[in-house]
């Protein structure tokens, strides 16, 4: 059977506060070929931040021109600044065979999912085990006010509604139970027939074999 297979578009969205972060952390180190999306953005560089590394920088017009060629997955804006994920280097990496993980929300998740390359994406939604959970959540990290928790709290029923739309949903009751369902899923959505283009030649050659058994 063939071993190349096509990289996944993996999505990973939650409220905030629900454990999406440190998810993705997991699983990247879990698995060390899952490759990090880095997006472009309008903003300037910070110090110490690198071109391609933790953001792809363009400037307005620049990235404006990129969005109505087409070549973005998802964008956004947030605070004054351009946000977006470039399709070159997603699509060069899931043509390798790696696959590229997107921690984004339930607009950007969308987007993807309508993208060009929307039939290579696996879609999943993080739910918290309470809502009163998730607040201690917020506050146990201690970094923000009371005045951003109650913010982020009142956006959560916004992008908990949002849950049906994705392919799979898991309440993060225990964080490595759920760091073990997204590993099952992941492998298994990695044995799709969409993601393994080197099947129809393998099936092609298997009929051929038949070809002496007639």
């Amino acid at each position: 059977m063939p071993k190349t297979r096509r990289g996944l578009l993996i999505i990973l969205s939650s409220p905030s506060g629900a454990g999406k972060t440190t998810l993705a952390r997991r699983l990247m180190a879990w698995d060390p070929s899952l490759k990090f999306s880095v997006s472009a953005t309008t903003r300037a560089p910070r110090t110490g931040e690198q071109e391609g590394r933790e953001y792809y920088f363009r400037d307005r017009t620049e990235f404006e021109r990129m969005v109505e060629r087409g070549q973005m997955l998802e964008h956004a804006e947030v605070f004054g600044n351009l946000y977006g994920s470039p399709v070159g280097p997603v699509d060069q990496a899931i043509g390798a065979g790696q696959d590229v993980l997107f921690d984004v929300d339930w607009q950007g998740g969308q987007q993807i999912r309508n993208s060009v390359l929307g039939k290579h994406t696996l879609s999943m939604f993080i739910l918290p085990p309470s809502i009163a959970e998730l607040e201690r959540r917020l506050r146990e990290r201690g970094q923000d006010s009371d005045e951003v928790i109650q913010a982020r709290m009142h956006k959560s029923r916004d992008e908990i509604s949002h849950w049906p739309e994705y392919d799979y949903v898991l309440v993060n009751d225990d964080l490595d139970e759920t760091e073990a369902r997204l590993r099952t899923i992941i492998q298994a959505e990695r044995l799709r027939i969409s993601q393994q283009p080197g099947l129809v030649d393998a099936v092609r050659q298997l009929n051929t074999e038949f070809e002496d058994y007639a």
